[in-house]
């Protein structure tokens, strides 16, 4: 008989039952008639039991991956065990049965991961669409059998690799304060998100004793620094083989590798030099014109909203100051509004970086934001290559210098100087707005929240800022000046003070490259640590006075702009830029805050801003606005 013929449905063979018929080559059967399969095969039942050996002889030539050999059968490549229902009978009647099942049910276990898509459809028969209620019934049983083994061994495993977490955490953490017991994988991380404030000032209040605490975020052991000189060991100890700035702890993802806070060395100190034409004194009083003009039309702006309303009502100040920060052309606006959302609630979201998820919104807004400010870098570079065109922007500054290597390269037939790219500057110019644009924000909220609440602060502002800028005689205002600006000595120390007081970007993460000792501490940070230096607590929250003077007599502790190499490079511009916004704000505006319970509390949006959004009445202050 052929094998064909075996295969072959028939009239009679159609309404037999079917069984399974196999190749006994390496698993002899435990008992027989039971059968060992290595190719299953469901063909119908032959008319006599001396076929079997037949058939299974000339199954053997076939090879694992067997083609379909007829309409409604098909061979697989399946390790498993079936048996004849008369010999299943049999069995449970002979002594040797339950052994023989059990050996069945144990190969299975080991060879349930080839059964599981026969066992998913259901039916146990490829090609047919008959069911068997053997087959069905049996395989049903062995997945059973075969998780009760499992199960047990994965808890074991499973409770093993959490033993050897805790462990893992303990040991890291030696003396410090902090948690003793950790949840697994995600530690602390579902309190940090709901409740940022109050998780990070739970920290502060772990290391107030030592100077420093320990916990466990998302996998990762971190070290929280309270003490400004423990800060200052890790700001001037950046390096390959020591700390790294990460920004955020999985910043990488988010900005890339050639982000300007993980350079080093040579690289690090180049594009520094590339970038400090930006913030000369002469570029700062260029960037005057353009940033009164920008907050002059926003606070009318503000103002006419108020003004409008048909009763007295409050407004949040963050998102305006934000849009101000963010001043570009309408269409630009939108697109860059849109995707610096999503970075921003990426930014405070669990980092899974899955399809759906805010972490991978953030990612690709990233992207988009970094093409975007490639297009306004081509652009700058286009004016720029004009001599008869001033700079009037930071980025014009920057690509002036640019334009002029990218020209002296060519004439010589070089490459183009390093960090010019188009998209290189972009992400450049996002790493910038990373760092300030939400920082400025932040400082911008804290500064009229604070002025409100220290009515003779605000006077004595006002009163200097009246004796240096105010409207002449046929009531026009004149420009703000860079010489009037360094005459409000005591404004910029109101200003320092509010950076000191609320710094906005109060944590800066570092990552341990190796294990790297704190001597004043007197313990080891070990290696793939995430450090937080908290410079809000490292400036002491004790109360806001304009007269500490804080940045001049204990610089030590005024820690805002960092310290070391990757220190602010922009500070200058970003103090200018909040003296001028108060100088113009409480010039033309009185404002009245809405106050309610709590209203002046911190919240992460990641840098921290009132938990009210700053909301405040505003009324016009001056007869007449200036007109820049």
């Amino acid at each position: 008989m052929r094998l064909t013929d075996l295969l072959s449905p028939s009239s009679s063979s159609r309404s037999a039952s079917r069984v399974v018929l196999a190749v006994a080559a390496r698993y002899p059967p435990p008992t027989a008639p039971t059968l060992s399969l290595i190719f299953q095969i469901f063909v119908p039942r032959p008319s006599s039991p001396s076929l079997y050996p037949q058939v299974q002889r000339r199954l053997a030539v076939l090879q694992p991956a067997p083609p379909r050999l007829g309409p409604t059968h098909k061979v697989v490549f399946v390790i498993t065990w079936i048996e004849d229902p008369a010999a299943s009978r049999h069995s449970r009647r002979g002594s040797g049965g339950g052994k023989g099942r059990r050996n069945a049910a144990s190969l299975l276990s080991a060879c349930l991961p080839a059964c599981l898509p026969s066992i998913a459809r259901g039916d146990g028969v490829c090609g047919s669409r008959e069911r068997d209620p053997l087959l069905h019934r049996r395989l049903g049983q062995w997945r059973l059998l075969s998780w009760s083994a499992v199960l047990p061994w994965a808890v074991a495993l499973a409770a093993l690799l959490l033993f050897f977490e805790q462990l893992s955490y303990l040991r890291k953490k030696g003396p410090l304060p902090g948690s003793t017991l950790v949840v697994p994988l995600l530690g602390s991380a579902v309190p940090m998100i709901l409740n940022p404030t109050g998780y990070w000032r739970r920290l502060g209040e772990a290391a107030a004793t030592r100077g420093l605490c320990a916990d466990y975020l998302m996998g990762r052991f971190i070290v929280f620094l309270r003490s400004a000189d423990l800060s200052h060991s890790v700001f001037s100890n950046v390096r390959p083989d020591a700390f790294q700035v990460i920004g955020h702890p999985f910043g990488r993802k988010l900005f890339g590798d050639h982000n300007l806070i993980y350079m080093f060395g040579q690289e690090h100190k180049d594009l520094r030099r590339r970038i400090a034409p930006n913030f000369t004194p002469k570029a700062l009083a260029t960037y005057l014109d353009l940033q009164q003009t920008i907050i002059l039309s926003h606070i009318r702006k503000w103002i006419e909203m108020c003004e409008s309303s048909p009763s007295p009502s409050s407004m949040p100040l963050r998102l305006l100051c934000r849009d101000m920060n963010l001043e570009t052309s309408q269409t630009a606006r939108r697109a860059f509004n849109v995707d610096y959302n999503l970075f921003n609630v990426g930014l405070m979201a669990v980092p899974f970086d899955l399809p759906g998820f805010a972490f991978r919104r953030a990612r690709l807004a990233v992207h988009r934001l970094v093409s975007t400010l490639a297009g306004c870098v081509a652009e700058s570079k286009r004016r720029m290559r004009s001599p008869a065109t001033e700079p009037s922007c930071l980025v014009d500054f920057w690509m002036q210098e640019t334009v002029r290597e990218i020209a002296e390269a060519e004439q010589a037939d070089g490459p183009p100087p390093p960090q010019s790219s188009d998209q290189e500057i972009g992400g450049h110019i996002f790493d910038f707005l990373f760092a300030s644009q939400d920082a400025s924000t932040s400082s911008l909220l804290w500064a009229v929240a604070l002025l409100e609440s220290h009515p003779e602060v605000l006077v004595r502002v006002r009163a200097e800022v009246s004796s240096l800028w105010s409207p002449a005689e046929d009531g026009t205002w004149p420009a703000i000046t860079a010489e009037m600006m360094r005459g409000m000595r005591y404004t910029e120390a109101v200003v320092r003070e509010v950076i000191r007081f609320r710094p906005p970007a109060t944590l800066v993460p570092h990552i341990a490259a190796e294990d790297v000792p704190l001597p004043a501490a007197g313990y080891t940070v070990p290696k793939g640590a995430i450090v937080f230096p908290s410079l809000l607590e490292a400036s002491f929250q004790d109360r806001f006075s304009e007269e500490r003077q804080e940045d001049r007599l204990h610089k030590k502790n005024f820690l805002a702009f960092g310290a070391g190499a990757h220190q602010c490079v922009g500070q200058r511009y970003a103090v200018n830029h909040l003296v001028l916004f108060v100088t113009i704000f409480v010039s033309l505006v009185d404002f009245r805050r809405h106050r309610t319970d709590g209203c002046d509390e911190i919240t992460y949006v990641p840098t921290i801003v009132p938990r009210d959004d700053c909301r405040v009445f505003l009324a016009r202050r001056c007869k007449r606005y200036p007109d820049f």
